[in-house]
């Protein structure tokens, strides 16, 4: 009888002591309530037959190993990023979907495709006209842009989970492709989040990937990042370190010019021999950056007492950023150049060792005033004026390998210092905001250096954005005016292969922009009306492959109109995307005048787990004179005036959903062989093979 007292004693404590629990409210995030579904339990009871001693071994194994069951998903997370960040403290719902999953690769994004010498991790530029909107010291080089993490590029995230996702991309049977992707970030306090990325590139193309340096892509991007904010918001820090080593081949392309001739084709694509095999870029860079801003005054704010859903509407903001970066390109060649890829050589015939080092640290002040009513449901009539400073200091050094003399009397190859300066710029920034009400905003930014090595550069940029409702859609009317100075590449450079030293004028860029979102018909319409006045460019002589800078000094003409539109009958979808380009001077702005991107495929839940998609995308664009590239100068150049056919590229895929698991499996260039046996976008460059390819993406909230 005394045990069973003591059993039921045993059995009302644990009961008791449960029910206290259960009243003990989470306090670990403010401004949750206790209602809220953040935290749950298991209520299914299981009934049991036997004796006491049998139910007090179940409960005492049951108050033993007892854990609170938290599911955790991706609505634990929310993200920002700077620009969100800009005006006010916005958090966004994470996206877990398979929305353009399978187009992983830079080079083949829907909206904004790439020509390349071939595949992932070599020298790109964009297929369409897209202009750089930037002012200031500019090296030239973004042939690997694509690659590089910058600061901008970072997202900032609010977990109250750690979440880790892991991405593999890579083609079947092989490493042709090959990308693998970490991002890792939890809440070290509720108010303060830590993270970090890893970027890995090992991709090593389709051909000649039997050499060693032939065709090996070797990227590395490694990124901290931090964002702290006090618990009433007013302060806020922005961090990141990030580091990026980018080694490109620069092979001159295989040999065999008749590749995709089917008389002449390669019985083992991955033996044949290019013109330069032990030739690449190596571009490193590693920066700090730091962003903080602090709200002045009366903080007005929405949605009070929701959890992570509070935004922050200020009326006085100050904000300091320092950036410091250093950044290396690096062109390394080993060997003869048998076959004629170089025009000439200042240096050496067999070695080269050209590098360009950069040092930039920039200090950037703002401060911003906010004028609005003292209706918050709806913010109208609201002013917002910034005014800012920016300074930006640079040292600038290049080196090629020479020979020398030494102590001894004899010859060897050292680096040479071949220049060597130090200068720095002011800039100027306002920036006007008025919004009318929810539905018509003003907006009006204004940069221009005043003091410095580009004196005169400058950026207009206004838009007014006017909205009609979900179904009547929004209209956003821009315009910008440019003034930007050549790039050091254009004007002052020494290297092994190419020296060139030119005065040139600013490029002077005026655009004007019509668009129309409607998100109830998925439909997005977008002209643009280009005007260019001394467009900088590099070409060769004809006939030749001495590609020099060059400005065309009268105007030129890009008219530019995009459609996208999606289409969805029960559980077919069809996504499109076309672009119409015309232009006065298709000669020297080399782009097609027709890229069109279509997808359709069928969505399904597959045994009542598996939320799939399966189908057919097809990308083409119309014949263009197609660019050359110049090894060991990282730029596209108009040569030989080359027009290749041009097909539809066509993929099968199929992706899917399964738990916390994004998957895809894709045969893209599907239709190798049917119109033709390969494709071009670059002049003596082939491009990809019809290939199997499959990703993963694994995410994990704990």
């Amino acid at each position: 009888m005394a045990n069973k007292l003591k059993y039921l004693l045993i059995l009302l404590l644990c009961a008791s002591v449960q029910g206290l629990f259960a009243q003990i409210n989470n306090t670990r995030f403010p401004g949750q309530n206790k209602n809220d579904p953040v935290y749950k339990r298991d209520t299914v009871k299981n009934s049991r037959t036997g004796g006491d001693s049998q139910n007090l071994d179940s409960i005492r194994k049951r108050e033993e190993n007892r854990k609170d069951s938290i599911v955790f998903t991706s609505k634990f997370i929310k993200v920002t990023s700077e620009r969100l960040l800009m005006d006010s403290i916005q958090l966004f719902p994470l996206d877990t979907g398979l929305v353009n999953f399978e187009n992983y690769s830079p080079l083949n994004q829907p909206r904004n495709p790439k020509i390349s010498l071939g595949y992932p991790g070599v020298a790109q530029r964009d297929l369409l006209f897209n202009p750089r909107k930037t002012i200031g010291f500019d090296e030239g080089l973004h042939a690997l842009d694509a690659y590089m993490v910058n600061p901008q590029d970072i997202n900032y995230f609010n977990a109250r989970a750690p979440y880790t996702l892991l991405s593999l991309f890579s083609s079947l049977g092989g490493s042709k492709e090959q990308l693998f992707k970490v991002v890792h970030t939890q809440n070290v306090k509720p108010n303060w989040n830590v993270g970090l990325l890893m970027n890995f590139n090992g991709s090593r193309g389709y051909y000649s990937t039997n050499g060693i340096l032939a065709q090996n892509v070797s990227d590395f991007n490694f990124g901290l990042f931090t964002w702290y904010h006090t618990v009433n918001k007013r302060y806020n820090l922005l961090a990141n370190v990030l580091f990026n080593n980018l080694k490109a081949p620069e092979t001159g392309s295989i040999l065999k010019d008749t590749i995709f001739n089917s008389s002449l084709s390669s019985f083992d694509k991955t033996g044949e021999p290019v013109r330069l095999p032990g030739s690449f870029n190596n571009w490193k860079s590693t920066g700090i950056y730091i962003k903080q801003f602090y709200y002045i005054g009366h903080i007005d704010s929405l949605n009070q007492g929701k959890a992570f859903s509070k935004t922050v509407l200020p009326t006085q903001r100050v904000s300091y950023t320092l950036y410091f970066n250093q950044r290396k390109y690096n062109y390394l060649q080993n060997g003869l150049d048998n076959y004629g890829v170089f025009p000439d050589y200042y240096f050496s015939s067999a070695r080269s060792r050209d590098s360009l080092n950069v040092t930039h640290l920039q200090n950037d002040f703002s401060y911003s005033f906010y004028l609005r009513g003292k209706s918050l449901k709806m913010v109208k009539n609201e002013l917002k004026i910034d005014v800012g400073l920016t300074q930006d200091y640079y040292k600038v050094s290049q080196f090629v390998a020479d020979t020398v003399i030494n102590q001894f009397g004899n010859k060897e190859i050292k680096p040479s210092r071949v220049q060597n300066e130090s200068f720095q710029n002011i800039t100027l920034k306002g920036r006007l905001g008025y919004k009318f009400s929810d539905r018509i905003v003003l907006d009006a930014d204004l940069r221009q250096i005043v003091q410095g090595r580009n004196f005169g550069d400058l950026l207009y940029d206004v838009k007014l954005a006017l909205a009609g409702g979900k179904k009547a859609g929004k209209i956003v009317l821009g315009g910008y005016l440019q003034s930007s100075s050549p790039g050091l590449v254009y004007t002052n450079w020494i290297s092994n292969h190419y020296i060139f030293n030119n005065t040139f004028s600013n490029q002077k860029t005026t655009n004007l922009s019509f668009n129309y979102v409607n998100d109830a018909l998925q439909l997005d319409l977008k002209a643009e009306y280009f005007l260019i006045t001394d467009y900088l460019y590099f070409a060769a002589q004809p006939g030749g492959i001495d590609a020099s800078p060059r400005q065309y000094g009268s105007i030129i003409n890009m008219l530019k109109v995009s459609l996208g539109k999606n289409v969805e009958w029960r559980k077919f979808h069809f996504d499109n995307y076309i672009v119409y380009q015309k232009t006065d001077n298709a000669a020297i702005l080399r782009t097609p005048e027709v890229y069109t991107y279509s997808s359709l495929y069928y969505g399904a839940n597959l045994f009542h787990v598996l939320n799939s998609q399966f189908g057919v995308s097809a990308r083409y664009n119309s014949q263009y004179l197609a660019p050359s590239y110049a090894v060991g100068l990282g730029q596209f150049y108009n040569g030989p005036d080359v027009k290749f056919t041009s097909y539809p590229i066509a993929t099968v895929f199929f992706k899917a959903t399964l738990e916390k698991t994004n998957l895809f499996i894709q045969y893209d260039y599907a239709n190798q062989g049917l119109f033709s046996n390969g494709f071009y976008t670059v002049n003596r460059y082939p491009q990809m093979d019809k290939m199997l390819k499959f990703g993963v993406a694994w995410t994990f909230y704990n």
